[in-house]
């Protein structure tokens, strides 16, 4: 490590005789680092259980605002045909559990006021739409993705533990809405800290595999909630490990080489690269340097051999989404990917919250859906290097609205509730393929000054259709399948207007991406 940085030093000052060799960090990776060594495994986990977290503030609603079971007080009155509360007076039944069990209960969010549940639902992917915006920008600038991870882990324990202590309906939306906003930025900063530092053969498989810790986050969910029966221990039994995580696990995560680079701290880039070669049992021989994608291009070409100095000395690289829409490459692709991420949020958020219309036990279900999603991840997970990322993401999306088509022709009622169950079962399986895919398409589609911005605001468009999501669902009937078949059927095309990114570099700036892309 000193004698890499030492050579680095030497070079600026002139004094090094040696014209270095300037790399890009995949090539680096490749030649001297590893491209998924010990160093990024221990990288990966530590990062990747952030997600656990999301899933805990992104999906405890389900549990938290469910309608329970309640029994009749008076059954001469509560004849046989009597299946809905509305039209029974409050004196002839009660809750099961107590009015404290969830949301709905304790501040009777039913009949004319069941809108509210579905909007609270909404309000929380309004915060993560605006979030995702805010922290995206960030951590592609001064926060970096480390320091931005930190921020919105905090926020995220705060806010969920401050939410079961106030007693009204809208101050609850109001903390619901905090917490969305918070969560927005965990997913797109972990995401980005796991699969900057990994090489570019390996890149595809390690972000996926971050979504089975979201999975798992999930299942562990509900057995927290059977624990936690009521809604206020439950959210905060749920808020707590956003604390444990930044005491116990933040401390030990490194910062992206990449943004380091972009930003002109190039010294501390090559001290890190240092150290991933280093813990891989590897080394990075003397008087080789890191550069910007387009340096070393430039160093290629025209044989230059001062640019090392400046980029110690110009001004931080970085960008917004304006930039991306400036740049006729990046505005394509953001607009389809925006519209994928649309689709997907919509359908994958619809139909895990939809499992409400069934009326069966909640938390197995709510476990067996994640579970589902499992061997998703292990399929695109084996087929991702091998097949590409637009063909995985075309059949993942048009599975998934297969099955939700079916979903739609069953009926609720017998055996035909249980085929349909299988049918949104099949299609969250689908569509988890579908968005962890897109994770990573994403991240390899814009270039690494923009990369969490671009991030970001496809996180904001899935948060749009996870906005609606909630709405689509309280129709209930065979609306929601018929939507998310249409929003499955409909995003597989759009894939076919976007290049394929499969064993391609991680650009770091936009000049490098323009040269080099498909």
């Amino acid at each position: 490590m000193a004698t890499t940085v030492s050579s680095e030093s030497n070079y600026r000052l002139g004094t090094n005789p040696a014209r270095p060799t300037k790399m890009h960090i995949d090539e680096m990776l490749q030649n001297y680092c590893g491209e998924f060594g010990p160093w990024q495994l221990k990288q990966f986990i530590l990062t990747s259980i952030a997600w656990i977290l999301m899933a805990f503030h992104s999906m405890v609603m389900i549990f938290a605002d469910r309608e329970p079971h309640w029994n009749c007080l008076d059954n001469s009155s509560c004849d046989a045909a009597s299946h809905n509360v509305c039209s029974l007076q409050t004196d002839l039944w009660e809750w099961t559990g107590g009015r404290g069990s969830s949301t709905v209960s304790e501040w009777g969010l039913i009949c004319s006021e069941k809108y509210k549940v579905g909007l609270v639902h909404s309000l929380f992917f309004v915060g993560s739409l605006i979030g995702a915006g805010i922290f995206g920008h960030l951590s592609d600038s001064f926060l970096g993705r480390r320091g931005c991870l930190a921020v919105v882990c905090a926020l995220n324990g705060v806010f969920g533990c401050l939410t079961p202590f106030f007693p009204n309906y809208w101050t609850y939306a109001l903390f619901r809405l905090l917490t969305g906003f918070s969560t927005g930025g965990v997913g797109l900063c972990a995401f980005v800290l796991v699969t900057e530092p990994v090489g570019p053969t390996k890149r595809g498989v390690v972000g996926i595999s971050t979504f089975y810790f979201f999975s798992g986050g999930i299942a562990i969910l509900s057995g927290i909630a059977y624990i936690f029966q009521k809604w206020r221990h439950l959210y905060i039994a749920s808020s707590i490990p956003s604390f444990l995580y930044l005491l116990l696990v933040l401390p030990f995560l490194s910062e992206s080489p990449r943004w380091y680079l972009v930003r002109g701290r190039v010294s501390e880039a090559m001290k890190l690269m240092s150290t991933i070669a280093s813990f891989n049992g590897k080394h990075i021989p003397e008087g080789v340097i890191l550069a910007l994608d387009d340096e070393v291009s430039a160093a290629k070409e025209n044989e230059l051999c001062n640019n090392q100095s400046y980029m110690e000395n110009k001004d931080p690289l970085g960008g917004s989404i304006v930039d991306v829409i400036r740049s006729p490459i990046t505005r394509k692709r953001l607009l389809v990917t925006a519209a994928l991420n649309f689709f997907g949020g919509l359908v994958y958020y619809g139909l895990t919250l939809n499992v409400a219309n069934f009326k069966v036990n909640l938390y197995l279900n709510v476990l067996l859906n994640s579970m589902g999603e499992m061997p998703a991840f292990m399929i695109t997970t084996m087929l991702v290097d091998r097949l590409g990322r637009k063909p995985l993401i075309v059949g993942t999306m048009w599975f998934s609205g297969l099955f939700c088509l079916m979903g739609s022709l069953m009926r609720n009622i017998g055996v035909w509730k249980v085929i349909k169950m299988v049918c949104g079962v099949l299609g969250i399986f689908g569509m988890a393929g579908t968005y962890n895919i897109l994770f990573i398409y994403t991240a390899e589609l814009f270039p690494t000054v923009v990369r969490n911005s671009a991030l970001g605001c496809n996180a904001q468009a899935a948060q749009l259709g996870a906005i609606l999501a909630p709405f689509v669902v309280v129709l209930g009937g065979c609306f929601p399948f018929v939507v998310f078949a249409l929003c499955g059927i409909v995003g597989g095309v759009f894939v076919f207007f976007m290049p394929e990114t499969m064993n391609m570099p991680l650009y770091d700036t936009f000049h490098g991406l323009e040269n080099g892309h498909p």
